[in-house]
């Protein structure tokens, strides 16, 4: 294909597209049951009027306004959005099935168009299209409105999509236009897209690292990236301010995997009694993260894959798994996947006999020397 667009690339660079289904499974059910998604809608345990002990799986954008969240006590959401006659809000426990078939319908419209596929979750996936489009970034856009187009019109599902030149910047410009939108940032715009962009909206800097920046007076990327690597290296860490420098000068990862790595880092409990308070697993399941992160700081190595598992009364098993841009080892971003997972894809009246966690796709930071490791599971 011959390429004279302003934006051609040359050969080392990549163009990722990355897709991310609008609040999915809320989105599944208002298409299935034909409700008005302009009706909060909270997919979860049974509220019970506000005495319910489980927590909220996921819910829809209306829903989202009064503050609901998923892994959000199912109680709270109660409080700030009853259902009928008390407030307008519509609880439904969901509806397993729906979501993979769904979920397959997309991705295979994706895996047409990409040169290599990954699926990062469900509701969520990664695409190289480099050769494809033939490093032509105008190209990459219209593919991408193809594509959103496509999902709508075959699956009836609004997705959104975000190109950049690091799985970094592919994601963070998914969430940029949301819902039903699309933003593209070019290698010549990156600092640009960083000026004045909160901390915590990139992957991997979570809680606990933006407030130790906040305290610093460091509130923005640009503001952090601004001191230098030395300078940020005396409040952060070496290994975090590289780590820091390299996804706002585009030098974080590209590479693209259709394929898990089978190194791993896991930990499961098996409750003495099967449980049916799903905020007390939950609690157990921070506790395992805790574990599993512990191991993985001893042994030197960050992961990119973050998977929970969970097993019901009568030995039933259900694994889920969502993966990040970056391998990272931070305690607080995969105890926030960890819940999400578990909120998501937990049956709101199951009875947990085991719960576990494990971290994959375990890789050693640029800034360690490299050290041979055995696998944990």
């Amino acid at each position: 294909m011959e390429v004279d667009s302003l934006y051609s690339l040359p050969s080392e660079q990549r163009i990722l597209i990355h897709c991310d289904l609008d609040a999915f499974f809320a989105a599944v059910e208002v298409l299935h049951h034909g409700f008005d998604d302009s009706i909060p809608l909270i997919i979860g345990s049974d509220p019970k009027q506000g005495r319910g002990r489980g927590i909220v799986s996921t819910c829809n954008y209306a829903a989202r306004a009064y503050g609901i969240r998923s892994a959000m006590p199912i109680s709270e959401a109660w409080r700030r959005c009853p259902a009928a006659p008390f407030g307008p809000a519509r609880y439904i426990s969901g509806t397993r099935g729906l979501y993979s078939r769904a979920s397959r319908k997309v991705m295979s419209i994706l895996r047409e168009e990409a040169d290599v596929f990954e699926q990062a979750s469900i509701d969520e996936a990664y695409l190289d299209v480099t050769e494809k489009i033939g490093g032509d970034w105008d190209q990459a856009l219209a593919l991408a409105r193809t594509m959103q187009q496509a999902i709508m019109d075959e699956v009836g599902l609004s997705a959104s999509f975000g190109i950049g030149p690091t799985r970094i910047l592919a994601k963070m410009s998914s969430e940029v236009r949301k819902p039903f939108g699309i933003f593209r940032v070019l290698p010549d715009e990156i600092l640009q897209f960083f000026e004045g962009r909160s901390l915590r909206e990139i992957p991997g800097v979570g809680p606990k690292r933006s407030t130790q920046m906040a305290e610093w007076g460091l509130e923005n990327a640009d503001e952090a990236y601004a001191l230098g690597d030395l300078a940020l290296a005396r409040i952060t860490g070496e290994r975090f301010s590289k780590w820091f420098i390299r996804v706002l000068e585009g030098e974080s990862s590209q590479e693209i995997s259709p394929i898990r790595s089978r190194k791993s880092i896991g930990k499961e409990h098996t409750f003495e009694r099967d449980q049916t308070n799903h905020e007390v697993v939950m609690e157990r399941l921070n506790s395992l993260v805790d574990l599993v992160m512990k191991k993985a700081h001893s042994m030197g190595v960050a992961g990119r894959l973050a998977e929970v598992k969970i097993r019901y009364t009568g030995f039933e098993t259900h694994t889920s798994g969502r993966s990040i841009p970056v391998a990272m080892d931070e305690l607080d971003v995969f105890q926030r996947l960890a819940s999400t997972l578990f909120a998501m894809n937990v049956q709101s009246e199951g009875r947990v006999r085991l719960i576990g966690f494990r971290l994959g796709q375990l890789e050693i930071p640029v800034s360690k020397q490299a050290t041979l490791f055995s696998e944990d599971e």
